[in-house]
């Protein structure tokens, strides 16, 4: 991240102190700016691209932040509203809103898959041995249903914990938990293993 203020005047509003936005909205902003950034970067595969995005949405959010807050879970909300304007970025470039042809996110489906396959190895260890490679499972990665696809890139490529990645996202820890099983369950039936429902235990 760069650490620079955008150059419109309205955004440069929301780096300015000010009476207007509660110390709610800037603990917010504390909290989740960091890693609003590095998912936005992933998707995009271009630091500063990733920057603005973020910038700009953090200036919406503080525009209908009463709104926001009026929510269920203020924090599933703005992942949400983050996730909508990285598609609308791509799809405006032209791309996949997977954007699986990123830099970006290669490198990130390629750490992800060194720690996915540690924790296969130690299931199925010889099964696992065609999958040094990790080809295997980077594809099958790229085709996980979209939360589960989050989870991972989150817990395995960013690193975040299940704790954290919780929070990103508005959801419960069971949920991420729940949802990174059945992400794993999913990729070892893609890749012809057969995965135990009570093995996963990360944190």
């Amino acid at each position: 991240m760069t650490g620079q203020p955008p150059d419109d005047g309205a955004d440069r509003a929301l780096y300015e102190p000010s009476d207007v936005m509660p110390p709610a909205f800037w603990a917010f902003h504390e909290l989740y700016h960091q890693a609003y950034f590095e998912y936005a970067y992933v998707q995009l595969g271009d630091q500063i691209s990733a920057d603005r995005l973020v910038d700009q949405t953090f200036v919406f959010l503080a525009v209908i932040w009463q709104q926001a807050t009026s929510r269920e879970s203020v924090e599933a909300f703005a992942w949400r509203l983050l996730k909508e304007r990285v598609a609308a970025e791509l799809a405006d470039q032209g791309r996949d809103p997977a954007a699986k042809e990123t830099l970006a996110f290669e490198r990130a489906i390629r750490a992800a898959c060194d720690p996915i396959l540690d924790s296969f190895r130690s299931e199925f260890r010889a099964q696992v041995t065609e999958l040094e490679d990790g080809m295997g499972l980077y594809a099958a990665i790229a085709r996980l249903p979209e939360r589960q696809f989050d989870v991972m890139v989150l817990q395995f490529a960013l690193g975040f914990s299940t704790k954290r990645t919780a929070l990103v996202m508005g959801v419960c820890e069971a949920t991420v938990r729940s949802t990174r099983r059945a992400a794993k369950c999913r990729l070892a039936a893609d890749l012809g293993l057969q995965f135990g429902e009570d093995t996963d235990d990360e944190e």
